[in-house]
């Protein structure tokens, strides 16, 4: 591992080439906050593919890019004489500083809860009218559900035991099956999301990811997916010809290679 002088350098000579980058390239020199933004949600999705993926070298490049993306917003907040680099670091050290209280002040904690209630409780007391202002109203749906029940969670409007919300999840699906019964869409579509949001809320209960187990079924599926294409095309069958039966053949046997 790099010492801190050399860390302190590598960071020194991205600066640099920051510098250059946007006084001689023409690309970089027509940038603005807004054409980045695209760009920045892109990486930022790359970088959690590769996080899935426990990648550790593709985990490298991509927060190489993210840094890159931090570094150009910065670049240019300086031309605007609005912020620098520096202010961007100082700014989030200083709130480090702040919502630690348990570390740089004189708050006891007992466990990484009161941590978070800590947390909440001082994001209030900085001038915010609602815990939930914190969450991105661009966030996706599912994302965004979790990121609202941690923050409620944090001051303490939360379920007490597992079972609690498991049983709300029953309730849901039996509201959500009379809704299918009557077959009001619109009624059916709202206890669905109901449905979705106690899921993701029990996930939390049993300490499981909803994005990233999503998005390993979703992953799981493509492969197995794929599998299916590539061994009806050794028989020369088309997907499109064959019967759900032989499809299904074949997908169970991807099973063994995909879990």
């Amino acid at each position: 591992m790099n010492s801190r002088k050399e860390q302190l350098a590598a960071f020194n000579r991205l600066l640099d080439i920051m510098d250059e980058l946007r006084e001689k390239c023409p690309w970089d020199k027509k940038q603005t906050l807004q054409s980045l933004r695209h760009l920045t949600i892109e990486e930022t999705y790359e970088l959690t593919d590769a996080i899935l993926d426990n990648d550790l070298e593709e985990i490298k490049k991509e927060l190489g890019d993210v840094l890159l993306h931090i570094v150009f917003y910065s670049k240019i907040g300086s031309e605007q004489k609005a912020f620098d680099i520096a202010d961007v670091a100082n700014s989030i050290c200083d709130k480090l500083i702040e919502r630690h209280p348990h570390i740089y002040g004189d708050i006891e904690v007992s466990n990484e809860e009161e941590v978070k209630q800590n947390w909440e409780k001082i994001k209030l007391k900085e001038g915010k009218k609602s815990v939930l202002e914190g969450v991105p109203k661009s966030l996706p749906a599912l994302v965004k559900a979790s990121r609202i029940q941690e923050k409620v969670s944090g001051v303490g409007f939360d379920w007490e035991e597992p079972h609690q919300v498991w049983d709300k999840v029953q309730e849901e699906l039996s509201e959500l099956n009379d809704e299918i019964k009557n077959n009001d869409t619109e009624k059916i579509e709202k206890e669905f999301g109901d449905v979705l949001f106690s899921m993701i809320n029990y996930a939390r209960f049993i300490n499981v990811n909803p994005e990233n187990a999503l998005e390993k079924t979703n992953k799981k599926f493509i492969n197995r997916f794929q599998y299916l294409e590539k061994e009806t095309k050794k028989i020369g069958k088309p997907l499109s010809e064959m019967t759900l039966s032989e499809m299904d053949v074949i997908w169970e046997q991807s099973k063994k290679f995909f879990k």
